[in-house]
């Protein structure tokens, strides 16, 4: 008798542990079953710029684009890495207008310098894709916290030196990729006047408060922007991507990468289809009116 209670419990605990791998794995698949963008946008004679485009989202966005017809500007702070990432693309899609310039948004000269060789030798910029973000401690070489520097200030700069070509090859994008990590964010101004930073501390948890905050001035810096260009025909959008398996958190502690490494495998997509509200913000017929705003999942949301 006693056996047969324990055979019986057994099997309990086997169709119950059964039962919850299948819910999670069809949670995980309705997760990860994302609205694609379905734009049938070509780009024949389009020149378009991407920021940290040699991986992940940036690299899907390219291949993207390029399939499309598009010149599309690799901006890449590792020449080496971009120059395979442009194989793979030119391979891919038969398109040899994918060009490499040299951008390391951790340093402002380095941003001044791309907008100048940019616009001396390209004619034409008709979407600007503000992709690249890291996480990441230390400062810049300007001094500012090195995630702020570069998951914003870098590409405020860029997207500023670049606004005059967009308005001339009007009708025009500024896509910006934010991440749902803004609902966390704010801006301490006293941090940013004391530190040049956005918060302070290097532990997993303080930079990805710093993440956070570096998200919310993206939006804020898209929303502000397109009340200043009312009337130009240039629009610009943020989005979030959504979770999304990329190298984002590569310079993280080990503990957190060990740890993060199951639900990383579990629940977050893949690249191509974290680029898709990339794409829909970049192409999609229509959503003019909603410059400024804020997208997911390839449909605009409540701020």
């Amino acid at each position: 008798m006693y056996s047969q209670k324990r055979y019986c419990m057994k099997m309990f605990t086997l169709l119950l542990v059964s039962a919850g791998l299948i819910a999670l794995y069809v949670l995980r698949n309705w997760y990860l079953k994302r609205p694609r963008c379905k734009s049938n946008a070509k780009l024949h004679g389009k020149t378009v710029i991407v920021t940290g485009s040699n991986t992940g989202i940036g690299k899907t966005t390219a291949i993207d684009l390029s399939r499309r017809g598009a010149r599309v500007i690799m901006a890449c702070r590792d020449k080496q890495r971009a120059e395979a990432a442009i194989s793979d693309i030119k391979k891919e899609t038969g398109n040899n207008e994918v060009v490499f310039m040299e951008l390391d948004l951790g340093s402002l000269q380095s941003v001044r310098s791309f907008a100048e060789t940019f616009l001396k030798s390209e004619f034409r910029l008709d979407i600007l894709v503000n992709n690249a973000g890291l996480m990441k401690g230390g400062k810049t070489k300007n001094g500012v916290g090195m995630i702020f520097g570069v998951n914003h200030l870098g590409h405020f700069l860029l997207t500023v030196l670049l606004l005059d070509r967009l308005k001339e090859c009007s009708p025009s994008r500024v896509v910006t990729v934010t991440s749902k990590a803004h609902e966390y964010g704010k801006i301490d101004f006293n941090c940013l006047s004391t530190h040049k930073d956005l918060a302070v501390g290097e532990s997993d948890w303080a930079l990805f408060k710093k993440y956070s905050h570096s998200k919310l001035c993206n939006m804020l810096f898209t929303h502000e922007l397109a009340k200043r260009l009312e009337g130009t025909n240039v629009t610009c959008y943020s989005l979030c991507p959504g979770a999304v398996k990329t190298e984002i958190g590569r310079y993280s502690s080990s503990l957190w990468c060990m740890m993060s490494a199951p639900i990383l495998s579990l629940f977050y997509m893949d690249a191509e289809s974290g680029a898709q509200t990339t794409l829909y913000c970049a192409l999609q017929e229509g959503i003019e009116p909603l410059s400024g705003c804020y997208f997911s999942c390839c449909a605009v949301q409540k701020e």
